[in-house]
């Protein structure tokens, strides 16, 4: 068996995949016999720790990320990961819903900042957002989540709002940048795993 199968299984069991799951990106990283797998497995076994969020909500940020990025293994991984880490029912849906409605807010906040149009901020959005009003998870961790999302979306506006807010709470910029840099790197793994 080559090094490179090796640390293909090694992440697939990690993920709680079988270790014959491929797909076309996987293959051609084993196949190229490629170094990045070694970062890949490497990255992806940092989105579970941090030293500024607990295991819970490194689970609960990749779960959000995954949900957002449509990406069913990773969604699996981590839905499972967030309740071995004593996430609630109630947590586990407030991530998936906080990437629906991320998804929503980003588009639109994003049209509005790209427009640079007075008119558009005075029309009201009509988004329902009572998830982000009374969040299961707590505010801060809220904000935090969708931040992360934000960033994923590329919504500069969100980031900014949403990086602001957090500031105002008294997260710090450690913690911040923890939770986008998970977001970022369960980004990367979808990426080659979905």
């Amino acid at each position: 068996m080559s090094e490179s199968t090796e640390i293909v299984q090694e992440l697939l069991e990690a993920t709680g995949l079988d270790k014959t799951y491929r797909t076309l990106a996987l293959t051609l990283l084993e196949a190229g016999e490629s170094r990045y797998l070694r970062d890949l497995k490497l990255n992806f076994n940092s989105t579970l720790t941090s030293e500024h969020l607990s295991a819970k909500e490194c689970a609960l940020l990749g779960l959000s990320t995954a949900v957002n990025n449509h990406n069913a293994p990773l969604t699996a991984y981590y839905t499972n990961l967030a309740k071995q880490n004593d996430a609630t029912n109630a947590d586990v849906a407030e991530a998936a819903g906080c990437a629906s409605l991320l998804a929503s807010n980003n588009i639109f906040y994003r049209f509005r900042h790209f427009t640079q149009k007075e008119k558009y901020t005075q029309i009201p959005a009509r988004i329902r957002m009572q998830l982000m009003m009374k969040p299961v998870s707590g505010k801060e961790f809220f904000e935090l989540m969708s931040l992360a999302i934000s960033a994923v979306n590329g919504c500069e506006m969100c980031v900014n709002a949403h990086e602001d807010s957090l500031i105002k709470l008294g997260t710090t910029e450690e913690r911040i940048f923890d939770a986008v840099r998970i977001a970022s790197l369960v980004t990367a793994t979808g990426k080659i795993i979905f």
